[in-house]
Order: structure tokens, then sequence, then C-alpha cells
């Protein structure tokens, strides 16, 4: 692989290379792993949490796709791609599936060769923009790619707790949404405290601030408010290994630490 150029920034930790780290991939740099085995300490628990985000991820697309008919996907907060992605599980069931990943990591475009790779009958693309700040839904990958006006699956997989209160996360959501035509999803995760003590919760932060990233837990009842004019389904907002498990559940609330759910607008 050439050498990462200085955009990258591989002397501070990112929360993706971390997440890379947690689940056992080989993609992060001695920056990610440090504060990653900080954050162990604090919170021995956030490989599990890493590794049940993903198969709820994993459960989510395969359930729109295979029983709701889903064919586009927009998947932002990528990450670093780990198999199976995305959209080998939408095109696996089926082939004409069209994603578009969206990443603020310069690193995951370093990727994009890998990410991209899916079934000639479908369609893929990647746009490096960061949730925050800019107009997803008018880049040119995404016009391109997607049908805006037939259904979409909007995937926010353990993104919006690295989005400040001051960044108006549920109103960011909220225009996502609104610009989806009816008959779309919105697949979120979200990072809580609600299962730890206040001081685990503080602990965990103040070790992601150390390296220079944030981060933001939020409660149930703070959670709730992005699934907000939408129909939830069954079982709800529910601790993200417990929504519609493969078999028996092996981990507990306070190790898998987020909350999850799937919505239809109306």
């Amino acid at each position: 692989m050439p050498e990462p150029p200085e955009t990258l920034r591989t002397d501070r930790p990112h929360p993706a290379r971390m997440y890379d780290y947690y689940l056992g991939g080989k993609d992060w740099s001695e920056a990610d792993q440090r504060t990653a085995e900080a954050l162990l300490e604090a919170f021995p628990h956030i490989s599990v949490f890493a590794r049940a985000n993903r198969a709820f991820m994993h459960r989510a697309t395969r359930t729109l796709a295979r029983d709701y008919g889903v064919r586009q996907f927009l998947d932002i907060g990528t990450g670093i791609p780990t198999a199976p992605n995305l959209h080998q599980i939408a095109q696996q069931i089926a082939p004409e599936s069209r994603i578009v990943y969206a990443d603020n990591d310069p690193l995951v475009l370093e990727y994009a060769d890998t990410l991209l790779r899916g079934a000639p009958e479908g369609g893929l693309a990647y746009v490096e923009a960061d949730v925050r700040t800019d107009d997803l839904l008018a880049s040119r990958q995404v016009r391109e790619t997607l049908d805006l006006t037939s259904p979409v699956a909007l995937s926010l997989v353990a993104l919006m707790h690295f989005v400040a209160d001051d960044d108006r996360p549920h109103a960011l959501v909220r225009s996502l949404v609104d610009a989806l035509p009816s008959g779309s999803f919105l697949v979120l995760s979200h990072g809580t405290h609600e299962f730890a003590t206040g001081e685990e919760a503080r602990r965990g932060e103040q070790t992601y601030r150390d390296g220079g990233a944030e981060v933001h837990s939020r409660s149930r009842a703070e959670i709730e408010p992005f699934f907000t004019g939408l129909e939830l389904l069954a079982p709800g907002l529910v601790p993200g290994h417990r929504w519609r498990p493969d078999g028996p559940v092996h981990h507990t609330d306070a190790e898998a630490a987020f909350f999850a759910g799937v919505a239809r607008k109306r």
C-alpha cells in the first residue's frame, strides 16, 4: 500500500481506524492503537460494542433487502471496509441493489477499489463527505447512483455519537430523512451510557478526548428523537444486539452499550 498522504493525519486517532482495530483489522496507526487500548482499559467491552454494531448493520440490511424489497442504500460513516460490507449483504439478496458509501476519513478513499467491488447488475459509489457540513444528497455520486424518487435506506450505524449537540445531530438526521421519498428507511445505532455508571461513561468519553477525538454517548430518551415521525419496525428501539438476533444473545446490554432501530418513512 502506498504511503498515506499527510491529510490522513495518522498521528492522531480516528474513530474509523479505531473501529477497525476493535474488529480485528489491520488498517490502523500507532496513535489509533494507543487510544483504543486506553479505551479498552476504561471500557473493556468496547470490542463487543464494535462487533455487535457490525452484526446489527448486517441484520438490518438483510431484513430491508429481503423482507421490504429495498434496493437502494446510502451508508454514511462507512469506515474502513471490513467484509462483508453493506453492499455484499444487499447484493447477495438482490444483485441489482445500488449503494453509495460516504465517510469523512481520507483513509477510506484509499480502499475505494476494495469497497466498490460489487455485482455488475447493481451500482456502487463512494463520496468523501462529512454529515455535519456537506449536502450529501446533492453530490454527483449520489445523484448518479441512486434514484431519489424511489425508497432509500439511510444507514447511520455508530455515527451520530460522534456528532456534538452543538452540531444539532437530530436536525441533521431529520434533514436527510425529509429529503428522501416515502417508503424510505432509517437504520441507526448509537452508543449509550444508560447501562454504565456515570463514572464509566465519563472515563470513556474523556479517553476519546485525550486522544483528540470526541464521542457523545446518549440515553435512550436522547436517541428516540432521531426517529420522530417515523414508524419503527419491531422490536422498536432496543439494545442493538437484541434487534432481531439471528440466534441466542450472548452479550449483556451493558457490554453492547448501544441502542438501535430501523424505521420507515410514511
